[in-house]
């Protein structure tokens, strides 16, 4: 029998993946869905089988990471040369080449310090305005736009357009008008950012690529410098956005949770990782195409087949993660696949853990009376955003006396 997809996360369960996942991870054979892209596709929901089919050179990412979800995809449009969640085997190699040294952990630690400024910049500024406030536009949105501007050299007074242009992008509701036009807006942005890279190189991650291709004798086109510079702007703060409004929320709600890095943030690491693999914010999975036949459980999958990755049935297997339903921000949560995995797992992922660390090291000390500011049940959430989160969290504080 062909189901539906996507599958829904549970009504009053924000937190929690679609209940369906829990019976797809219990039958030997994957589910096969019917997708608003006018496929049908194999949805893959135990965690052993997501890491070994995401390290298999039989699946293509030449499909967009959303296009299962998009009414109607053009499934066969040439994939743009640059684009590093789409191309494989040598071009993918090349370009993830060109970028390791971006976002190698050394590097990223030497980005704590000023990370860590940020988030105290906004904190002071939320304590100065005085709340109720929109943590999403105030806090959450604010921090990873901060520091993928520092890090790409984009002035950070553009940051509404480019942030307005991306939340519209991320969307799966469809092909429109307005969705070509934020598209066409943020390519003609960043075209003029290259250019200006090319002519006077700074010290930004945009005129390194300029300077290191061209050091390695393989120098990225103009399209090339584009799509990766779009790919690096959405979802350098697309996720982690999310991320930390969403993990706010999940901690107000857990506050015995909460206690435990609060009064001890050595735990912090830990329970970042922890919410990384409950939330699992990339909540439609990855879709990818099969170019050889291969096996999954007792089914064979086709040459031509579509796969989905369910990252958040992944999350939640119970024969991974003992009692996988509860945030336990003590479990060992490392070996989450929140980031992917394979060849195409994030890149960036290390920025994001450094900013998520930062951010709940330095919220909740200095702010520790934090509290919702409307009823839990009022929350808005983005169910049709292949990045998952809250539409708004209006939170207040009680002021110090």
């Amino acid at each position: 029998m062909t189901e539906s997809f996507p599958v829904r996360r549970p009504s009053g369960c924000p937190f929690d993946p679609a209940p369906e996942y829990a019976g797809y991870r219990r039958s030997e054979a994957p589910a096969k869905v019917s997708t608003p892209a006018g496929v049908d596709a194999y949805v893959i929901s135990r965690y052993d089988d997501v890491r070994t089919l995401l390290r298999d050179s039989r699946l293509s990412s030449r499909l967009a990471p959303s296009d299962h979800v998009v009414p109607d995809a053009d499934l066969d449009r040439e994939v743009e040369s640059g684009s590093i969640l789409q191309v494989d085997g040598a071009a993918h190699k090349r370009l993830r080449r060109m970028l390791a040294t971006e976002f190698a952990v050394k590097r990223m630690e030497a980005l704590r310090p000023r990370v860590a400024a940020m988030v105290d910049e906004r904190i002071d500024a939320l304590l100065a305005a005085g709340g109720p406030v929109d943590l999403v536009q105030e806090f959450a949105l604010p921090i990873p736009s901060l520091v993928i501007c520092e890090l790409l050299g984009v002035p950070y007074a553009d940051r509404d357009e480019f942030q307005e242009r991306s939340a519209q992008l991320v969307r799966v509701d469809g092909w429109t008008e307005d969705l070509q036009r934020a598209s066409d807006d943020l390519n003609q942005y960043i075209v003029g950012l290259v250019l200006a890279k090319q002519a006077q190189p700074e010290d930004d991650i945009l005129s390194r690529l300029i300077t290191r291709g061209a050091e390695l004798g393989t120098p990225l086109t103009l399209e090339e410098l584009v799509t990766l510079g779009i790919s690096l702007l959405i979802a350098g703060h697309e996720t982690t956005a999310n991320m930390i409004a969403l993990s706010t929320l999940a901690l107000l709600r857990n506050p015995a949770q909460l206690d435990l890095i609060r009064t001890d943030p050595a735990k912090v690491p830990g329970a970042v990782e922890e919410l990384l693999r409950y939330l699992s914010v990339v909540h439609f999975g990855l879709f990818r195409y099969v170019t050889d036949e291969l096996t999954i459980g007792s089914s064979t999958i086709d040459r031509g087949d579509y796969l989905i990755a369910a990252l958040s049935s992944a999350n939640r297997d119970e024969s991974v993660f003992g009692d996988p339903d509860r945030l336990d921000l003590e479990r060992d949560a490392a070996a989450h696949v929140a980031f992917g995995f394979g060849p195409h797992q994030c890149i960036g992922q290390q920025l994001a853990r450094l900013e998520l660390q930062e951010v709940f090291t330095r919220l909740f000390a200095r702010i520790p009376t934090l509290r919702l500011a409307v009823p839990f049940e009022e929350i808005g959430y983005r169910e049709n955003t292949l990045v998952y989160g809250v539409t708004a969290l209006p939170v207040t504080w009680d002021a110090p006396i």
